[in-house]
């Protein structure tokens, strides 16, 4: 199916004058409804009471004159209208606070992860993993056998995704080993062996020695 050119160029430029993929997200366009008058009664209740049943909030709120159905008040609160006015918060803003040091993270990102984190059992355990995980990045006599500790209790959690972590540390648990616990690191020679392979992409792989030598040499 083609499309026409004037709404497809609209999404071109609109994409390329975005410099953060969050700045593409829109708000949920909604059109009037019966249960709009209220909204505001709903959101009272269900911050007091979260676990409420739509069948009680339908009997109140017929109580105080809504016309509408009880499936028009079940559609109202699944898309989310019945909730406050809160921002959305983005898995990569998630996974950044999870990974950032307690101590740097401001005040409201703090409650932020505290929030989300009481919220969701499952996130709770997440952020629990991984504190235990950052713990052993300062290297340290011993942190092998932590390691090992920690790998044991991922495989008990019900968190598949770390699983896959941990099968990867597997695969190379002699090399994890040693930053764990050792001062020594390759770090210096990891980062000209990733330039080479930048100067190679850059010209296509269609450099000869001489001339790649010459250019790693000038960097």
């Amino acid at each position: 199916m083609c499309l026409p050119p004037e709404p497809v160029a609209g999404h071109v430029k609109r994409y390329a004058r975005t410099h953060r993929p969050e700045a593409l997200r829109r708000a949920p366009r909604f059109r009037p409804t019966l249960v709009d008058p209220y909204r505001d009664h709903l959101r009272d209740r269900r911050a007091t009471d979260p676990a409420v049943p739509v069948q009680q909030l339908f009997r109140e709120i017929k109580d105080l004159g809504y016309t509408g159905s009880l499936n028009l008040l079940y559609r109202y609160i699944t898309q989310g209208r019945a909730e406050g006015e809160r921002p959305v918060t983005t898995p990569c803003r998630l996974a950044r606070l999870l990974l950032t040091h307690p101590d740097r993270l401001r005040d409201s990102d703090t409650r932020l992860v505290h929030e989300l984190t009481a919220a969701c059992p499952e996130l709770t355990d997440l952020a629990r993993h991984v504190r235990d995980f950052a713990a052993l990045l300062t290297p340290a006599e011993g942190n092998d056998d932590k390691l090992t500790t920690w790998i044991t209790t991922i495989r008990i959690a019900d968190l598949p995704h770390l699983h896959g972590f941990a099968n990867g540390i597997e695969l190379d648990r002699a090399a994890v080993n040693a930053a764990l616990t050792l001062p020594h690191h390759n770090g210096r020679t990891e980062g000209v062996d990733t330039r080479t392979k930048r100067i190679m992409r850059q010209m296509h792989g269609r450099a000869g020695f001489d001339l790649l030598r010459h250019r790693i040499l000038l960097q």
